[in-house]
Formats: C-alpha cells, sequence, structure tokens
C-alpha cells in the first residue's frame, strides 16, 4: 500500500497540531517553572527575615536576663519587694471590690448600730504601740500629719517592717487585719484609718 498525496497532508497536517499543542504545554511548565522559582525565592527572602528577627529576639533576652540577674545583685531581696508589692496590689483590688458592695449591703441588711469611731493617735508612744508587731503597714498618706508621716517611716526603717504608701485613703477605710494569738502564720497588717491622725 503506497502512500498517497492525501495522507501525506493529513500526517502534515497533524504533526502541526500536535507542534502547536507541544508548544502551548511547553509554554505552560515555563510559566508555571518561573512562578515556582519567584515563589522559592520569596519563601528564601522570608526565612532570612525570620532568622534575623530570631537572632534579635534571643539577643534582646539574653541582654535582658543579664540586665535582671545585675539587678538582683545589686537589690538584694527584689523578688521578695516584688512578690509583697503585687500581694499589695490584689488586696487593693479586693478592698475596692468590698467597698463597691458596701452600699448594696447596707441597703439589703438592717441598719446595723454605729460602730464605735477608733481612739485618735495622738502621740508618738500611742503610733509606736499600733505599729509595733506588724509586718506590714499600710500607711494613708492623707491621714497623717507631717511629723506622724516621718514617726512611720522611721519605725519602718528601725524595725525592718515593709511599708506602703497609699494615695487614696478612702481605698483602705474598711481594712483591720490582724493576727490572732493562736495563729503564728499570718501576717499582722497595721493601717492608721483616715481618723486615726490630724
Amino acid at each position: 500500500m503506497q502512500a498517497t498525496a492525501d495522507d501525506f497532508d493529513r500526517l502534515l497536517r497533524e504533526h502541526c497540531a500536535m507542534m502547536r499543542e507541544h508548544a502551548r504545554v511547553q509554554a505552560r511548565c515555563t510559566a508555571l517553572l518561573q512562578a515556582q522559582a519567584r515563589q522559592i525565592a520569596a519563601l528564601d527572602a522570608q526565612v532570612v527575615r525570620l532568622r534575623a528577627a530570631v537572632v534579635a529576639r534571643d539577643s534582646q533576652l539574653a541582654w535582658e536576663r543579664e540586665d535582671r540577674a545585675a539587678l538582683e545583685r545589686e537589690m538584694p531581696g527584689l523578688e521578695k519587694r516584688s512578690a509583697l508589692a503585687r500581694r499589695v496590689q490584689a488586696l487593693q483590688v479586693r478592698i475596692e471590690d468590698l467597698l463597691r458592695e458596701r452600699p448594696r449591703r447596707r441597703s439589703s441588711s438592717p441598719t446595723p448600730a454605729p460602730a464605735p469611731a477608733p481612739a485618735p493617735v495622738d502621740d508618738a508612744e500611742r503610733l509606736e504601740e499600733r505599729l509595733s508587731g506588724a509586718d506590714l503597714v499600710i500607711c494613708q498618706t492623707g491621714c497623717l500629719s507631717h511629723g506622724d508621716y516621718w514617726r512611720v517611716q522611721d519605725h519602718c526603717k528601725r524595725t525592718g517592717t515593709a511599708c506602703v504608701l497609699v494615695e487614696r485613703p478612702d481605698a483602705l477605710r474598711i481594712v483591720r487585719i490582724h493576727r490572732a494569738p493562736d495563729d503564728e502564720g499570718r501576717a499582722r497588717i497595721a493601717t492608721l484609718p483616715p481618723e486615726c491622725v490630724e
């Protein structure tokens, strides 16, 4: 069987169609490879940036640790002071919560008999009595006279008692926490109410 001219033309057309399809596929593969190369380059750049960020973070963390260690060496007892400050802050939040509840409790409960006003602290000896034995002194700056402020500060320095100054005296009006004779584990906190010293 001999090939005719028509067969040859048909084969030529099929060959041209296949070559065109092959060119389209090749162009599409080239585009995909280029897009993939761009994506790989972007990811490589991102990896470099992330590594730089990690190095910067680790360096900063190391410097912070060194600074903290130096600060702890310079200020012994810093950890205890920080814990005490956090505890005082928690107590202040609790006191503010109790003060907010106070009007609601008054309206829902029968009117109680008025509580006796605390005895005024009128001299240094009486002030010293109230402060002796306290593990923590909460000093309301608004209720102390100039002399009593310095007496309280002096007492705290001499005895090593922690002393906290509070700017808002109304936040601590109801705090009266004292250690019971049989309860050795709790700290005794001396508070000076706003009525105590003029």
